[in-house]
Parts: structure tokens; C-alpha cells; sequence
């Protein structure tokens, strides 16, 4: 039995998906073998990573004038990329804070570059994001690092920070994907799959071409930008299955009407939930109303007592994974791109059993 998914990640992958790689999965592309399997040098998966980038170019609106990498190391490997290519030994780097994510990105950067968090929401207990204009950015800084969306927390940006010249650089994970975005905002986006574009094992890149070939000598050739950019992401062995369905999932997006169709469910699940949530004495949101996210949805019950009796009979009736971060507590929603809008309302449904038997 499928169950309603709501882990922050690795996340829930689109049905249709799993259907087509499992009809694919003894047998792909006609050649009788897995796409784990092939080459990833022979043409068939040549074509396939070609097709992804494709699609992924077409969905996500990425300009002629970016490259497009499928990368290993997941985000927490590109903390350490992005200051190794983009900023030279000795050269001020920008950040700002607005929870976990945010703070092992600065952490990791720091061992590479002096670093200057220029806004810090510990006074909200990261519960917003900084207001627009309460923050100046350095013009001489190598770039400015933001994280739109804050898994753990649920602190969403409703905003693009303004930056000027400085390149920005955001970490997509947990958004890509799910509405549209202007690419050309920014020097340089990346993401794990886990959350909205696949398995876990690809992290994509992409990157201006006016930021390629800045890497420092020291900068290992598997995240050098321009190297990687050089081979078509395959200076070594890629992650095949997680660009092969990364394809998958971007054609299903196509299909389902693209960003904008993709945007606007994603949207109305988020309100559902979250004026369920407002509207109830029995659970509540932590998070200021202005910054929170549609990804990613924290809640908590009246009486913490109930957490684990909560988590537990939710798992129990199909619910899965509702526990929150084990750093904050609480429960967490995650509702991607494939969660549809009929396990918000069972969700919905259980909290409602749950607020009659236990309020």
C-alpha cells in the first residue's frame, strides 16, 4: 500500500515516475540492461543526461548564457565548492542566516574564505526572514549566499535579495521546482534532488558562464566548474540513475502543466494546511506569517506530551514521517511537488481525530 509520504527528504517521488522506472528497470531503452547498468560514456545514457539537461533548461527557464551541471556531494558538498570557484584566497564572502541550512553553509565556507553574515535571525529563534531592506550588501564581496527556504525551520523568503553586482548564490533545494523562478536573478543556484527533482546522489548546479574558470588551484576537479562544465558533468562517473530520473520527473512537471501549474497547487496545499492550522487552539505554527514556507509546514500540538502518541498513530493510519527535525521537535509536514493535495486533506482529517480524541 502507498502511503502518504511527508519526509522532508529523501522525499516522495511522483507515481508516474516510479511506474516508468520500474517498468524500465530490467529492461531500458531496449538494451537489455538496467540504466544502472549501461555506459555512462556509450550514447544511449549520453543522449539521456543530454535530454535531462534539455528538460531541465526548458522547465526550470534557465538562460542560453548558464550551464547546467549534475554534480556528486549533494548540497553540503557544494558549501565548499561555491567559495573554492567563486571567491579568491583572501576575498570576503556574504551571507545570510536564517536557520540550520544557512549555518553549515557559513561553517563550511568559513575553512575557505573570510565571511560576513550580514543579517542573523537568531533574535527570532529563526522563526522569519530579514526584512528587504535591513541589510547592505559589501559591493566587493565575492558573493552574497542565501538559503530561500529553511527545511527544518519551514522560514521561507518572499522576496529575492537585492544585490547589485554581486553574484547570488542560493541553495534550491528544498524549492526547486516547485513555482517559477528567474534564473538570471542569480549567478549561481543549486539543489539536491532528494526533495523535488529525484533520489538522493545528484546535486544540481547552475551556473553563469562569466563565473566558470575562477576555481583556485586547490579546488578538487570533481567540483571544478569549468572542468566538469568542460566534460558535460562527466569527467567521472555520474550519477546515471539519479540524471535518468531527474528526466523522468521533469517531463511528468511538463506534462502537469509546468512551473506555473506546478506553483499554483503547491500554493493552495500550503494555505489548506496552514489555515487548518491557524484556525485550530489545538496545533500551532511557529513560524512568522510572512516567511513561511510552502515546503515545508512545522507544527506543534497544545500538549507536547502528545508528540509521539501523534507521530506514531499517524504512521499507523498511512501518515508517514511527520516527526519534526530531532534538533527542534514538534511534527513537519513536507508537501513537494508529489504530494497531492488529497494527503493534505488526510492529514487534515487525522489532525481533526486527533484534536476530538486528545483536546
Amino acid at each position: 500500500m502507498r502511503v502518504y509520504n511527508f519526509s522532508a527528504g529523501p522525499a516522495m517521488l511522483p507515481q508516474p515516475v516510479l511506474e516508468q522506472a520500474r517498468d524500465d528497470m530490467l529492461d531500458w531503452d531496449g538494451s537489455g540492461m538496467s540504466v544502472m547498468e549501461v555506459s555512462h560514456r556509450g550514447k544511449a545514457f549520453v543522449a539521456c543526461a543530454a535530454q535531462a539537461e534539455a528538460r531541465m533548461r526548458a522547465v526550470l527557464g534557465v538562460p542560453d548564457n548558464y550551464r547546467v551541471l549534475f554534480l556528486q556531494g549533494g548540497a553540503f558538498g557544494q558549501f565548499a565548492a561555491i567559495p573554492l570557484n567563486l571567491a579568491q584566497a583572501g576575498r570576503p564572502v556574504e551571507f545570510l542566516n536564517t536557520g540550520q541550512w544557512s549555518a553549515k553553509a557559513i561553517a563550511e565556507a568559513r575553512r575557505y574564505a573570510p565571511v560576513n553574515v550580514i543579517a542573523d535571525e537568531a533574535a527570532s529563534k529563526y522563526t522569519r526572514v530579514p526584512a528587504s531592506d535591513s541589510f547592505a550588501v559589501d559591493p566587493q564581496a565575492a558573493y552574497l549566499h542565501y538559503t530561500p527556504n529553511e527545511t527544518i525551520g519551514g522560514v521561507e523568503f518572499g522576496y529575492v535579495p537585492e544585490v547589485g553586482q554581486v553574484p547570488l548564490v542560493a541553495d534550491f533545494s528544498s524549492t526547486i521546482l516547485s513555482r517559477p523562478i528567474d534564473v538570471s536573478q542569480y549567478g549561481l543556484i543549486y539543489a539536491g534532488a532528494q526533495k523535488n527533482m529525484g533520489p538522493a546522489g545528484l546535486c544540481v548546479v547552475v551556473v553563469r558562464d562569466d563565473l566558470l574558470g575562477q576555481a583556485r588551484p586547490e579546488t578538487p576537479s570533481v567540483w571544478d566548474y569549468a572542468k566538469m562544465a568542460k566534460n558535460d558533468s562527466m569527467l567521472n562517473t555520474p550519477p546515471t540513475f539519479g540524471i535518468y530520473l531527474l528526466g523522468l520527473v521533469l517531463q511528468w512537471i511538463a506534462d502537469s502543466g509546468g512551473l506555473e501549474a506546478m506553483g499554483e497547487r503547491n500554493r493552495a496545499k500550503a494555505e489548506t494546511l496552514y489555515s487548518f492550522i491557524d484556525e485550530s487552539p489545538f496545533y500551532s505554527n511557529p513560524v512568522a506569517p510572512d516567511s513561511r514556507s510552502w515546503m515545508n509546514v512545522p507544527f506543534l500540538v497544545a500538549d507536547a506530551d502528545l508528540e509521539r502518541t501523534f507521530v506514531s498513530e499517524a504512521t499507523a493510519a498511512g501518515l508517514t514521517n511527520l516527526a519534526g527535525h530531532r534538533s527542534v521537535g514538534g511534527m513537519r509536514a513536507s508537501i513537494y511537488n508529489a504530494m497531492p493535495i488529497e494527503g493534505v486533506h488526510a492529514l487534515i482529517n487525522f489532525m481533526k481525530q486527533v484534536e476530538r480524541t486528545h483536546g
